[in-house]
């Protein structure tokens, strides 16, 4: 019998480095009720959203223009209380600290801290408190991992607070919010609306931030062996239909309903939150788009469990023909032949399953929404295709919007009582409003519960969200918010798909009208789909075409260019005697200078981390000297190729001469480095895994001015646990080129006009820099050359500093 992912989770893994992270110290105070010490704010008890059945539920979201602070206050206990309901459902300390089955994501400690951690920070960056609390935790703790890819695998070395720390500081800014809430004279009666302009907006984005998090974190803990989970008094119970007895084989049309396609005309259709809407919204929201759609057809409900149970039985997991090509890698990688909350009752062969909820292991309901990821849904759509004989896909965006009730689709012109989740809690909205949301329960319900739309369809909000075509990207006119520049554009890259609708455990701004959301199509999110049938794409917006920011490095000819660059020979970088022969082999002078600083101010060559390491040639040079080096680098294309290097010596490339003519060469790294001293790891600069600290060196080499956030990585730099230690080098080279295809105008560290006066980024870089305890050794011009074909070259001149970390 094949074990499920979880059933394997909970084998006993004594020996793996994150176990040294158990104390023993809390026994039996983390099994069953938690004690009266676990709530750092209000107790379930004497919490606003407290339900007759002493259950928990979501407060409607504040109207931004007319909250009292009463309001505020309760909504801050509520969203507060709510996180941790759900983290008393943790049984034993082992269960904070057990890395997820997959490795993709961190322990649940640091999601005991994370929520916290950015309060402070937002509340600091908007003036609204003037220090930290705790500035270890609020560096350790501010950021969380986006895997690049579900065999990015996270080795869980660190070594966490422990719980009682994090409890600890919990409790200090539990007070510490709750003193803004009591004490800002913009929250008493008879306030102005609090725009994305006010400092205040940081206190909401932190609830919202928090409910995302009481979201996601609902999934890890799904995620986790039953030994390690109890479910809290408090926390909603099962939809009454979780009682059901389950029938083999389901019954279409009994034990699932059957899900015919609806009509729809075609009809322009308008995206995009209103700048004045008195709500709080995530940047992303915000903007404008419209869109004619075409007629198209849509299922009346979300694919059921029973429906999907036929793919699975017909060998859907089994067949390669019905995945895109990076789905078959996930699902071979994995080696599943079900939904992974789908749990085996029985021999494989007879396909009968029960059904993991949060808390528990139920009869398997048949009518609730199938839970998968992106590539299961649309390797569903391909092998439905091939059945009936017609072309099924996801929806697009635009399609969402047309399922929506009329009055939904013009809410923008209306007014806010047609947001449900800003007039009724959780209990209101299921009883009045037929939706599954905002913690209405505590789990899914059958596709045909819920009151529909007017359009005739159900669940277009709650249950589950719904996988789109899209890819998660910006409506014309929006920006990044000042206070969260890295929210959303460092996720506008072509590989994270969008998801709509908000589901059971989705609450505030998530569950509303406005939402919009994404993950990675290999991840999952209490999320399903539904199908569309269609001539044509729904207007879906697609960012992994060649040329889009996101792909530009993945390109096979930008490969070939970046490996002529750090391996070619300088007579191919630059064969015309006058041209500027001075600028090749940029990666070895940029190596070269951070050798030569090392030695002449005595700093020990130990670590170095080479961050936009492309395919590898510095890092290779610094391994002439430094211990141990480690190159990360976004591109996947670039990693595969600087691992080639590392563990080959030599890999062949193409120069490119003229069209389709070039020559065959041979990068190759000198003999003479030990090419066991580097590693190569695939990383975002904005959110580098936590553990990486206390480097003896960091190269940013031509960077900078490709991020979507720049002050993500420069925050990173020092701190209690910063990336270059104490008397540690930085180098940074940099023509700050910056593009808003790569990073948002309201992110670039200078190239703009302020109050009439000019910012100059090198400036700017060097008191980011001083303000993060980093002294100025010298600076100069260097230049490089980048050879397109043997007519087109990119001659470029960066800004060169070095700094030593104080």
């Amino acid at each position: 019998m094949m074990a499920s992912p979880l059933a394997l989770a909970a084998s006993d893994a004594r020996t793996e480095p994150w176990h040294k992270n158990l104390r023993h110290e809390l026994g039996a105070e983390l099994i069953g009720p938690r004690p009266t010490w676990w709530w750092t704010g209000q107790p379930p008890q004497d919490c606003p959203g407290r339900q007759p059945d002493g259950t928990l539920t979501s407060l409607p979201l504040p109207d931004l223009a007319s909250h009292s602070r009463q309001q505020v206050l309760d909504y801050f206990d509520n969203t507060w209380t709510l996180t941790e309901i759900l983290l008393a459902g943790l049984c034993g300390e082992e269960a904070f600290f057990r890395p997820p089955y997959h490795h993709l994501r961190h322990p649940m400690i640091f999601y005991y801290g994370h929520p916290p951690v950015l309060y402070i920070n937002k509340l600091r960056i908007a003036g609204l408190i003037e220090k930290p609390l705790n500035p270890y935790f609020e560096q350790l703790f501010e950021t969380g991992v986006d895997e690049m890819r579900w065999d990015d695998m996270s080795k869980n070395e660190m070594l966490w607070p422990s719980i009682q720390e994090v409890h600890a500081y919990r409790q200090q800014v539990y007070r510490t919010v709750r003193g803004v809430i009591e004490t800002h004279p913009d929250l008493a009666s008879g306030h102005a609306p609090i725009t994305p302009q006010h400092p205040l907006w940081a206190l909401f984005m932190g609830f919202e931030h928090e409910r995302i998090h009481l979201e996601t974190s609902s999934v890890l803990i799904r995620e986790l062996p039953l030994p390690f989970i109890q479910r809290p008094a408090a926390w909603p119970k099962l939809h009454p239909s979780a009682d059901r007895v389950a029938e083999f084989p389901p019954c279409h049309g009994y034990d699932y309903p059957a899900n015919a396609l609806i009509t729809v005309p075609g009809q322009s259709v308008a995206m995009g939150k209103p700048a004045d809407w008195p709500s709080y919204g995530w940047d992303n929201e915000y903007g404008r788009r419209e869109t004619a759609l075409q007629p198209f057809q849509a299922s009346r409900y979300p694919i059921s469990n029973g429906e999907f149970h036929i793919f699975v039985t017909e060998g859907g997991y089994r067949e390669q023909r019905y995945w895109s090509a990076t789905g078959w890698e996930w699902r071979s990688f994995r080696n599943l032949k079900w939904p992974t909350f789908w749990m085996l009752d029985g021999p494989a062969g007879l396909h009968r399953y029960r059904l993991r909820t949060l808390f528990e292991i139920i009869d398997m309901s048949w009518s609730w929404p199938v839970e998968v990821n992106y590539h299961e849904a649309k390797a569903y759509c391909a092998w439905r295709t091939e059945r009936d004989g017609v072309p099924y896909r996801l929806p697009s965006e635009a399609e969402h919007q047309a399922l929506r009730s009329p009055q939904q689709c013009a809410a923008a012109t209306i007014s806010t009582l047609i947001d449900p989740v800003m007039r009724a809690d959780g209990a209101t909205l299921a009883s009045q409003w037929g939706w599954n949301c905002n913690l209405a329960h505590g789990s899914s319900s059958p596709v045909d519960a819920g009151q529909p739309a007017a359009t005739g369809f159900h669940d277009v909000f709650g249950n589950v969200w719904q996988w789109h075509e899209d890819h998660f990207n910006p409506l014309p006119g929006a920006k990044a918010h000042p206070y969260y520049d890295d929210f959303s554009t460092p996720c506008y890259d072509g590989q994270h798909q969008m998801i709509l609708g908000g589901s059971w455990a989705s609450t505030g701004d998530e569950a509303g009208l406005w939402a919009r959301f994404h993950f990675r199509p290999h991840f999952f999110q209490h999320a399903g789909f539904r199908l569309v049938q269609s001539d044509t794409d729904g207007g879906a917006v697609r960012l992994d075409q060649a040329g889009t920011a996101g792909q530009v490095y993945e390109d096979p000819q930008i490969l070939n260019e970046y490996l002529l660059l750090h391996y070619g020979a300088a007579a191919d970088q630059m064969p015309y005697a006058f041209g500027p022969c001075d600028a090749v082999d940029f990666p070895v002078r940029c190596a070269l200078w951070l050798l030569d600083a090392a030695r002449e101010y005595g700093v020990t060559t130990g670590r170095a981390l080479d961050v936009g390491c492309a395919v590898g040639r510095a890092s290779f040079e610094l391994a002439r000297e430094y211990r141990d080096v480690l190159g990360v680098d976004l591109s996947r294309a670039f990693i595969d190729a600087a691992e080639t290097l590392r563990r080959e010596g030599e890999l062949r490339y193409l120069r490119k001469d003229e069209g389709e003519l070039g020559v065959i060469l041979n990068a190759m790294v000198d003999p003479a480095i030990d090419r066991n001293r580097v590693s190569f790891r695939q990383a975002d600069a904005g959110s580098l895994p936590a553990e990486l600290v206390g480097f003896d060196a960091v190269l940013l080499a031509n960077l900078l001015c490709r991020l979507p956030s720049p002050k993500s990585l420069l925050g990173r730099l020092g701190g209690p646990r910063g990336l270059v230690k104490p008397g540690g080098l930085l180098a940074v080279f940099s023509p700050y080129s910056w593009l808003p295809q790569f990073t948002p105008p309201e992110a670039w560290l200078g190239g703009y006009e302020r109050d009439g006066q000019p910012i100059n980024s090198a400036v700017a870089l060097s008191a980011l820099l001083a303000a993060e305890g980093f002294e100025l050794l010298r600076e100069t011009d260097v230049p490089l050359v980048i050879r397109e074909h043997a007519r087109k070259y990119q001659y470029i001149v960066t800004h060169a500093g070095l700094w030593r970390r104080r």
